[in-house]
């Protein structure tokens, strides 16, 4: 997904819980330690792509709400000025195979330690556990914010 090989690019999957928050916060600071870029990751898809039947909606729809709910969260977590210095990519797929083809090349993949998954998380397992097991680069984790600041920065 990356173009520009000629800086080291950070991956980070977001999906709007507070760990992704998190993840998202490191992977800024971390391209900014190592000269980097960011890439910052959605993942949708339609309920019942994976075989669970749901109601038929718009997938012209469903993925200009992600686009903008991406676009509106980046901005909130990080402010206006640097949200604008990343590059915001929604792709439609499962979850950790997004994740996995958009770090292909990259210097590191960063994920939070809990999403919002809870039902699909028990069924499924861990986006988190199934990156770390599968990504061809180094995987951080990173856990949510405390009440009292922000979580480690990078090493």
């Amino acid at each position: 997904m990356g173009t520009d090989t000629s800086k080291p690019r950070v991956v980070v999957g977001v999906d709007g819980s507070p760990s992704s928050h998190a993840a998202l916060r490191w992977a800024v600071r971390y391209a900014g330690l190592v000269g980097g870029t960011v890439d910052v990751v959605a993942a949708w898809d339609l309920p019942g792509a994976y075989g669970w039947s749901a109601l038929a909606v718009d997938a012209d729809f469903d993925e200009a709400v992600a686009r903008q709910w991406l676009s509106q969260e980046l901005s909130e977590v990080l402010g206006a000025e640097e949200a604008a210095s990343v590059r915001a990519l929604v792709v439609r797929g499962n979850t950790v195979e997004v994740l996995l083809t958009a770090a292909e090349g990259a210097e590191a993949l960063v994920v939070g330690s809990r999403g919002r998954g809870g039902f699909a998380r028990a069924l499924l397992g861990s986006v988190s556990q199934h990156v770390a097991a599968h990504a061809r680069c180094p995987v951080v984790i990173v856990r949510p914010e405390s009440r009292g600041g922000r979580s480690g920065g990078p090493a």
